[in-house]
């Protein structure tokens, strides 16, 4: 015997008809929004306006950077910073001990009171012509020397307690907490890192060239970031020994990754060319083979080595040989080769 079908209620159909509608008119949609966001797969290869660069190693440098000495002889009693650490201008590093500074105030503020006391003697007897007006003078003298005296000794005491000069990072402690920090001994080195640079050698041969575009480029080859230098600074001097000269590429800030000390390449615009150019994505390198992915117009795929130069700027990569204008390469080689071992592909 069936079983009798039940049916739902009106205001049931009604809400499963209203549901399918929406899924209806919302999933085409979301599917095409995915399609549009979705990154490309593949460029056509052709010529570009590239500056012509001359490449230059380079070292990264804060432009304010503080390193703080201790002023005092003393033991490191605390320690509240680390490297890494990020502090503000006058907050509180370290401190020293300043038991023996403090034994120095003591004495230096004892012989401003004895040498007051005996300026004051000499005056009284100076206007009762008892003493010379030498005496007078020597009493005057010794008293300024000692006040001299006092206020160094007190700003000594002061410099037990070690603050930060600059608001930045501390890029590196130089004590650790018991060491005895010697007079001028270095302590805490901070730096801005709001303002960084990259410090280059340019040889002679080269400064006029150069100094006509005033242009350059920076590439940190590690991450494969490219930057414009936003001021280039050549100074006026030449080195002796190296016949070089410093410049100055100035960086734009929170370029993240990028902390002094860094090794970098500094490529100073010397001209335009046209060059053929491909982005880095679309070549692979297995050990000394180089190539990449070109697809014909029926979505088919084949490896061809290419010869590739230097990069230029935009972070592309000049094309020596090995393909031609016009052509379109796989931004994706890794997928593209999957794709060509899978039976459909075949």
């Amino acid at each position: 015997m069936m079983k009798p079908i039940r049916l739902l209620p009106k205001g049931s159909l009604l809400l499963l008809t209203a549901l399918g509608f929406l899924l209806a008119g919302f999933l085409p949609a979301s599917s095409s929004s995915f399609a549009a966001e979705a990154a490309p797969t593949s460029v056509v290869v052709q010529l570009r306006e590239v500056d012509l660069g001359f490449p230059v190693e380079a070292t990264v440098e804060a432009v304010r950077q503080a390193t703080v000495a201790a002023q005092i002889a003393g033991r490191v009693l605390e320690v509240r910073v680390d490297a890494g650490q990020r502090v503000k201008q006058g907050e509180l590093l370290m401190r020293l001990d300043a038991r023996e500074a403090a034994g120095s105030d003591a004495s230096a503020r004892a012989s401003l009171a004895q040498a007051s006391a005996a300026y004051e003697r000499t005056k009284n007897l100076h206007a009762q012509k008892f003493v010379s007006q030498a005496a007078l003078d020597q009493a005057a003298a010794a008293w300024k020397a000692a006040q001299g005296a006092a206020a160094a000794s007190g700003a000594g005491v002061s410099h037990g307690t070690v603050t930060a000069p600059i608001t930045g990072i501390v890029a590196q402690r130089h004590v650790e907490l018991g060491e005895m920090a010697a007079l001028g001994r270095p302590l805490v080195t901070v730096f801005d890192p709001k303002g960084l640079r990259v410090i280059a050698s340019l040889p002679q041969y080269k400064l006029a060239e150069l100094k006509k575009t005033g242009r350059a480029r920076i590439e940190f080859p590690e991450t494969g970031t490219w930057v414009d230098a936003l001021r280039v600074e050549i100074l006026p001097t030449v080195d002796a020994r190296s016949h070089t000269a410093t410049a100055r590429l100035y960086l734009p800030d929170n370029i993240e990754g990028v902390v002094p000390g860094m090794s970098a390449r500094a490529h100073f615009a010397v001209g335009q060319a046209q060059r053929l150019t491909v982005p880095p994505a679309a070549v692979l390198r297995r050990g000394e083979v180089t190539a990449v992915y070109v697809l014909d117009d029926r979505g088919g795929a084949r490896l061809r080595q290419v010869r590739v130069g230097e990069a230029v700027s935009g972070g592309q990569l000049e094309v020596l040989a090995g393909i031609n204008s016009g052509e379109r390469v796989s931004l994706v080689p890794l997928k593209t080769g999957i794709d060509l071992k899978t039976p459909a592909a075949r």
